[in-house]
């Protein structure tokens, strides 16, 4: 215990500060309490606390205006950040105003507590971070283009971005299809100092080799048939501000060599030139591949894949990190709902949680996006979500989905008998309520009963 260690606790409501006053003072720690962002700033510069304990959403002045202040009066002081809102662009932009950390409420005790310790050991270091101080006011973004996860692992992956974005670092970032690598990309770039520079986006597996080449570095007039005049490309466009190689293991390994020139030198000749065009462009690049096995296999340089890999961030797949899908889903259902009030129910949720989602966040947009379309009242239902879906919520047996030969035409026959019979034997049989449930009109129900040859359980 260290009783000459002082913690400022900056938070409007009373029971949280209560909270925490009577757990740290059991540290041993002198504490100090300020209810607004004002306050806290005050306090900060009069006090000389030894950590400051801040909450976003303040009154007078909020929380990532108050760190901003208090980190250009005390920028070796670290601050830890609260948010109860799970805004991930919230939490990227206190990185890089300079916060030390960040917790979401409610916070586990043991953790909250090992990071206010490492906290107060870090002060004396703060200093090599301060180049992640903001340079610019907080700009505002559209919902569409936020990252939306609460989960630990996309925490860890919220900060790598905070630290990496303020940099001219080059960027590798891997996942799967789906998982959202563009929107990462984008989140470096908005909170970049290049932010107000060029952002070009191009992916290295749209197009063959040759006009890719020509498309990342230009071309000179008559450099092949139908170059009838000279012509720029992606990275003299970029000049100043940032390129975007997305999936950048489809490239051959002629332009990988090319490419490693100008990561190297920054310079190029564009296809037919002789002039060598110098640029400032800050790449960040993604794949979906493992380059570890792509470069074990001769497919991709290894001297590359070291350029690249200065900042590596990882995304999980959505199966990875359940706990992301109920903020997703309320992200997409408000995203798409066209400001209707609607909701889904516990047993879909659960549904959604328990399915692999092979095509990540991607897949998991298309089918909320669906389930509006069908959904005419106020409540997503297990009746709006795909049969897939469904087949690995263990609704539907999964050995009728994924049979390996079996024509898809036969499988969807198979899921849609199994669909009829389980509900005719939950309703007793009763046919009428059967096809209200499988919202279908009667005649339909019959003849799709003749037609898959169901009949009625034996007593």
């Amino acid at each position: 215990m260290n009783n000459l260690k002082t913690i400022l606790i900056v938070d409007d409501e009373a029971p949280m500060r209560k909270n925490l006053v009577e757990l740290l003072s059991e540290e041993g720690y002198g504490l100090l309490q300020a209810t607004d962002g004002l306050t806290a700033i005050e306090y900060a510069q009069t006090m000389r606390p030894h950590l400051i304990l801040l909450d976003i959403k303040l009154p007078k002045m909020d929380g990532l205006s108050a760190l901003k202040e208090i980190k250009a009066l005390l920028p070796d002081v670290p601050v830890i950040v609260f948010t109860a809102h799970g805004t991930s662009e919230r939490a990227i932009e206190a990185m890089k105003l300079g916060a030390y950390d960040y917790l979401e409420k409610p916070f586990k005790l043991d953790e909250f507590l090992l990071v206010v310790k490492r906290a107060l050991g870090y002060s004396t270091l703060l200093n090599e971070v301060n180049e992640l101080r903001a340079v610019q006011p907080r700009e505002t973004v559209s919902p569409s283009a936020e990252l939306v996860a609460g989960s630990g692992r996309m925490q860890d992956i919220f900060k790598l971005i905070g630290k990496a974005a303020p940099t001219d670092a080059t960027v590798l970032i891997q996942g799967e299809s789906g998982t959202g690598k563009e929107l990462i990309a984008n989140a470096i770039q908005r909170h970049s100092r290049r932010s107000d520079k060029p952002f070009v986006k191009v992916n290295c597996a749209a197009l063959p080799e040759t006009l890719l080449e020509s498309e990342l570095f230009g071309h000179a007039r008559g450099a092949f048939t139908g170059a009838i005049a000279e012509r720029k490309g992606r990275f003299e466009l970029a000049d100043g501000g940032t390129i975007f190689l997305d999936e950048i293991s489809d490239m051959t390994p002629q332009l990988q060599t090319k490419l490693l020139r100008v990561l190297q030198q920054r310079s190029f000749e564009r296809v037919g030139g002789k002039e060598t065009i110098t640029v400032d462009v800050r790449v960040i690049a993604a794949t979906n591949k493992n380059l570890d096995a792509e470069m074990k296999a001769g497919r991709f340089r290894d001297d590359l894949y070291y350029r690249l890999n200065v900042m590596p961030i990882v995304v999980p797949p959505l199966r990875e990190r359940p706990e992301d899908i109920p903020e997703l889903v309320e992200h997409f259902i408000a995203k798409y709902g066209n400001h209707r009030k609607i909701l889904i129910s516990a047993e879909s949720l659960a549904v959604l949680q328990r399915y692999s989602w092979p095509g990540n966040i991607r897949e998991l947009e298309n089918v909320i996006q669906r389930a509006l379309v069908l959904a005419t009242g106020s409540v997503i239902t297990l009746d709006h979500l795909p049969l897939t879906v469904k087949a690995e919520g263990d609704l539907i047996p999964k050995e009728l989905v994924w049979q390996s030969g079996i024509p898809l035409k036969r499988i969807l026959a198979d899921i849609e008998r199994e669909i009829i019979l389980k509900t005719l034997r939950q309703v007793n049989w009763n046919r009428t309520k059967a096809a209200e449930i499988l919202q279908i009109n009667r005649r339909s129900l019959f003849d799709k009963i003749k037609e898959h040859n169901i009949e009625r359980d034996l007593p």
